[in-house]
């Protein structure tokens, strides 16, 4: 790791952090909104769900994008996307304008973090890659966390538009920085076969090397059949890998989701305050981002794949001690946060792990459309959740039911396992005589 790399880290923990925060924001304002405008939570609701849309279509086009016209590009568009519809949304003047507003920051939004996985994979040592990549991720929990606290102070006194402001300015601000010191991918530019004095130049800065002039750069890369990034995914020895990552990505989602969304509720029906109930769900987002740190050093020192299923399969028995436990357990706090641990660490170390499964031209839109196609997985557990409390299930079934999905994703992630190779071949350069 050099300066650097380092440099790059940061930048993308920053990214991912403002990231977290544009996609949480509207929760902490909802309140506030609703009672300015008079309207209904079920008239808010294509407000809530606007933003979800946008991020599945975000990840879905950023992705072969990437792909296609490089990280760098696409990662600063996708900043400078969702600074500006957040910023715009101050200015809404009713739901159907707050909605398409939030649909396109959502566009934004979901387009900034696959690329950011990808962009960081391509540049750190192997051998604290995932543990690199799962720092980076928390600072989405981080970002998440932080506009509560920002909306708490600046909403007495300056109204919720303040806090959309707040929330699209850091963003704009970002990105002249990112445009003067964020790297495009090197190993992106040799199979784009780009000129070499310019990877030559990229290197340079981020090895502190100097290449002579008639340097060639190799990227040694595995064969593939298809042309397009999309035919990669499906191609001859990708195909059973991609729908492995969807589905232990979907159910993933589909239980952190679920609880996440609907155990401040469940637990207030249970009979305790709604004040504890949302200090315990909280301690769910602590406990998983100190479990993705752990999930990513465990899978720099063991198969990748093995490290995910076990915390999965771990997060499935916390889950189902919690179901049997009940609301009003005295263990409650620290079921909820092993199940945090788990269940978030194991779907961190997926995201750390989605990058070395696909080659350099199809690496964006492989992670992109896991995350993207994940992303139903987070729709259909705050559906089924509020299904399953209006057919009167109580707190120990629905709990315990989410045991299934999770055992799922810990089953489904063996099947990723042929991407468990050897450390990848760095670039090449040879000197070429004049």
């Amino acid at each position: 790791m050099g300066r650097m790399q380092w440099l790059l880290l940061v930048l993308c923990f920053a990214i991912v952090a403002l990231d977290g925060m544009d996609v949480a924001i509207m929760g902490f304002l909802a309140p506030s909104i609703l009672q300015e405008w008079h309207v209904s939570r079920a008239a808010f609701g294509v407000v809530m769900s606007a933003a979800p849309l946008g991020l599945v279509l975000g990840a879905l086009l950023a992705g072969p994008a990437s792909d296609r016209i490089g990280r760098k590009v696409v990662l600063i568009g996708s900043v400078l996307l969702f600074g500006l519809f957040t910023f715009a949304t101050a200015y809404a003047g009713n739901l159907t304008e707050m909605a398409a507003l939030r649909l396109l920051t959502g566009v934004g939004l979901g387009a900034a973090m696959p690329n950011t996985s990808t962009l960081l994979s391509e540049y750190v040592p192997q051998r604290s890659r995932s543990l690199l990549i799962a720092v980076m991720f928390t600072g989405f929990n981080l970002g998440s966390g932080v506009v509560g606290f920002v909306a708490a102070a600046m909403i007495p006194s300056g109204g919720w538009r303040s806090v959309l402001m707040l929330g699209g300015v850091l963003p704009l601000l970002l990105v002249p920085v990112l445009v003067v010191l964020l790297p495009e991918s090197a190993r992106f530019l040799v199979v784009r076969r780009a000129a070499a004095d310019r990877i030559g130049r990229v290197l340079g800065r981020v090895t502190g090397a100097v290449f002579p002039s008639g340097t060639e750069f190799f990227a040694p890369e595995p064969p593939v059949q298809a042309k397009q990034s999309i035919g990669v995914l499906f191609s001859k020895g990708y195909g059973l890998m991609t729908g492995a990552l969807w589905l232990t990505y979907f159910m993933g989602l589909l239980v952190i989701y679920l609880l996440t969304g609907w155990l401040p509720t469940l637990i207030k029906d249970a009979g305790l305050p709604i004040s504890e109930a949302a200090t315990i769900t909280a301690m769910f987002q602590i406990g998983g981002t100190l479990g993705a740190i752990l999930v990513g050093w465990a899978m720099d020192r063991r198969p990748p794949t093995r490290v995910i299923g076990a915390t999965y399969a771990l997060g499935a028995v916390c889950i189902l001690a919690l179901g049997v436990g009940g609301a009003l357990s005295g263990s409650l706090v620290w079921l909820v946060t092993a199940a945090g641990f788990c269940m978030s660490g194991a779907q961190t170390g997926l995201n750390a792990f989605a990058p070395s499964c696909y080659p350099t031209q199809a690496r964006a839109t492989g992670v992109s459309w896991m995350l993207g196609m994940g992303r139903f997985g987070s729709i259909t557990g705050s559906m089924v959740g509020g299904l399953l409390l209006s057919l009167g299930w109580g707190f120990g079934a629905i709990i315990g039911l989410l045991a299934v999905p999770a055992v799922l994703a810990a089953l489904a992630v063996q099947m990723a396992r042929r991407a468990e190779q050897p450390e990848e071949r760095p670039l090449v350069g040879k000197s070429i005589a004049a």
